[in-house]
Order: structure tokens, then C-alpha cells, then sequence
């Protein structure tokens, strides 16, 4: 195999410096013309490639950025993702995409993995199951570029992208009382997921507001996929009476959940109205078409794309290198919408209210 040509080959050629090499080859501006223009000839002639990792030690910047999400199973984060790329591309950044698969220790991997190869930044959404609070506190600590977004780190002093997950399903669940659900159920994500937390929040204050009891008996921790949905849905018809109402923490699993009622004879929404949140791809195909919060995810991959590129110039200006990390944190709150389909629309059935 023939071997590398490096900067000592292209020095010893013309009897300089390797230095002097290194400096003509970064095109600074202390190379003579004559000798920036031979170091460039012999270094085509000897096929020189530069070396990445040195490059990256010379300037700490490595023109790429760290996305961690939890699962790429559903449209969701790569809707995300595409919206990061209109940003990060045309400024010359590269991404590298890791999946945490739901678990806190895969993502400590994959954060560990793009903090030993300098990436610039992390964008990251938080595993369902994540307790990783010390690796973000130390990655901030060593000023690393970093901002969460959907699922986010309530303790954590850094830029955040959300939406508000508790008034959307606030929302979600007036739908169904309006629609004269009076025994609704939810299924409910992890209790460590700020997601979880505050959709099963809006869940509660809207039972609260229209009267209705909350009986805790109804709230099932089912997780976030469509297994979780066929889980929370056996509970269900183990309850006497049925409840009349559904509204699920996402999409999967709200449609797990009617997958698993109709195959047991459950109609919906005659029998059970159905919610959910996110607004899945499958949403609108699904049988009757699912009632859910649409999301901004293309805004979300712009914004979090954009607090981060925000750091990571702040963080190479010679101005502002001393302060980037306390100037630019910020949570941003993107709206949402509540589309109204036939999985809810009972009025029909029950009377309205």
C-alpha cells in the first residue's frame, strides 16, 4: 500500500519547516507568495490529504454537529431533522445523527461519541427513560454548544425548543367533554418525561375546569409506542363501565390503542372517542382518521437548528468567546394546532354537550 504523503514529505522536498508548511497550506497570511505556491504544487504532486483531526486541533471547529433523538420508528424527528438541515447546510455544516433507542445509557454513548470527535454542538432530544443530568452539566460546564428540544431537562440551564404540551392537551381533552365524553382515560407517558408530565397536567385541568372527576384509575402509564397503546387498550376493556373517551400522551400509541378496541369489537368513536398528540403520518390513514395535535416539526428543526448555530458563532467570535454560553440561552415556545377528525366527532351519537 503506498503511503501517505505528509506535511514532513512535502518539508524535506523543499527544505523548509514543516511549520512553514502547515502556515502555507492554511493560507495565513506570513507565507511568502513563492513559497505558499511551491508547497502547493509538490503537495498536488505528492497527492497530500490533509489530515482532519489535525485540522480540527489547529482551529477547534469541525464544521459538524450532534443530533441525539430517541427513535427514528416514527416521521417524527426526521420531519425535525429536515428542518435542521435547511439551516445547517448552507452554512457548511455536516450532521451526524445518533439514536439514544429510548435509553439513557445508549445516549450517554452517543453523547460521549460526539464530544470525543469535537463536534460544535449537540441538539438533542432527551430517552424516555434518560437520567443523564451530569454529562449535560458537564458538557455545558465545558462549553459545549448545546440545546434540547421537544423532550427537554426540566433542571437544566439551556436553550430549549417545546412546545406547550400542557395547554395542547388541555385542549385535546375539552374536545372530547365537548364532544359529551364524561369518563375519560389517559394514557400517559413516562413519568420522567417532561412531555408526560405536562400533557397529563393539561389532561387533569381540564377535567377540573368542566367538573368531571379524575380518578386515577383511568390514567395508565403506558409509555410512548403503539405496543404501549395495545397495553393501556387491555386495561381498558378489563373497566366496568367502558370509558367513553381516550386521550393518549402520542400518536402511536393512541392508535395502538384503536387497533387493539376494534379488534375486540369497541367501536370508535361511538363507543370510545379517541385523541392523540403529535399528528403522525398515520394519523390521517388510520380507520376512522385520528383527532390529534399537529406539531410545528420543521419550526422545531429550524429554531433549535438556529439557537445552536447562534452558540456555536457566538462561541468562535473573538467578542463574545467569553460569554456565549450565559447570552444565548433561551426557551423557545412554538404554537401548535388541534385537527379535528372523525375519531372524536360523537356528537351523534351521545347528544353533545
Amino acid at each position: 500500500m503506498t503511503k501517505r504523503a505528509t506535511i514532513k514529505d512535502i518539508a524535506h522536498e523543499l527544505n523548509i519547516s514543516t511549520s512553514t508548511v502547515s502556515r502555507a497550506l492554511a493560507d495565513q497570511w506570513d507565507v511568502n507568495p513563492d513559497t505558499r505556491r511551491a508547497v502547493l504544487e509538490v503537495a498536488k504532486r505528492l497527492n497530500y490529504r490533509s489530515n482532519p483531526i489535525s485540522l480540527r486541533l489547529r482551529s477547534r471547529q469541525t464544521w459538524t454537529v450532534g443530533v441525539v433523538v430517541p427513535e427514528f420508528i416514527n416521521s417524527y424527528f426526521a420531519e425535525i431533522l429536515i428542518g435542521m438541515q435547511r439551516v445547517f447546510f448552507p452554512k457548511g455544516y455536516n450532521i451526524l445523527v445518533a439514536q439514544s433507542n429510548e435509553t439513557a445509557s445508549v445516549e450517554e454513548n452517543n453523547l460521549k461519541l460526539f464530544e470525543n470527535n469535537m463536534v460544535d454542538g449537540i441538539l438533542i432530544s432527551v430517552a424516555q427513560d434518560s437520567d443523564n443530568t451530569a454529562i449535560y452539566d458537564r458538557l455545558l460546564k465545558n462549553d459545549m454548544p448545546l440545546v434540547f428540544f421537544n423532550r427537554v431537562p426540566e433542571d437544566i440551564r439551556a436553550s430549549k425548543v417545546i412546545v406547550d404540551d400542557r395547554k395542547w392537551a388541555f385542549l385535546a381533552t375539552e374536545h372530547l367533554i365537548s364532544q359529551g365524553c364524561r369518563r375519560i382515560a389517559h394514557f400517559a407517558g413516562n413519568g420522567n418525561l417532561s412531555v408526560s408530565v405536562e400533557r397529563r397536567h393539561g389532561y387533569i385541568s381540564a377535567l377540573k375546569k368542566h367538573g368531571l372527576p379524575v380518578d386515577e384509575s383511568l390514567i395508565i402509564e403506558a409509555g410512548l409506542q403503539m405496543e404501549s397503546g395495545y397495553i393501556g387498550a387491555m386495561k381498558l376493556l378489563q373497566m366496568d363501565p367502558l370509558p367513553d373517551g381516550l386521550f393518549a400522551v402520542t400518536d402511536p400509541v393512541a392508535i395502538g390503542a384503536m387497533k387493539f378496541l376494534k379488534n375486540h369489537g369497541i367501536r370508535i368513536p361511538e363507543d370510545i372517542a379517541v385523541a392523540g398528540f403529535t399528528e403522525s403520518p398515520y394519523a390521517t390513514i388510520v380507520e376512522p382518521p385520528l383527532t390529534t395535535v399537529r406539531q410545528p416539526t420543521f419550526d422545531i428543526g429550524v429554531t433549535a437548528a438556529t439557537l445552536l448555530l447562534d452558540q456555536i458563532t457566538s462561541r468562535h467570535d473573538p467578542d463574545k468567546s467569553d460569554s456565549w454560553s450565559g447570552d444565548n440561552v433561551r426557551t423557545v415556545t412554538l404554537e401548535a394546532h388541534l385537527e379535528v377528525r372523525e375519531s372524536s366527532l360523537c356528537k351523534n351519537f351521545r347528544g353533545g354537550s
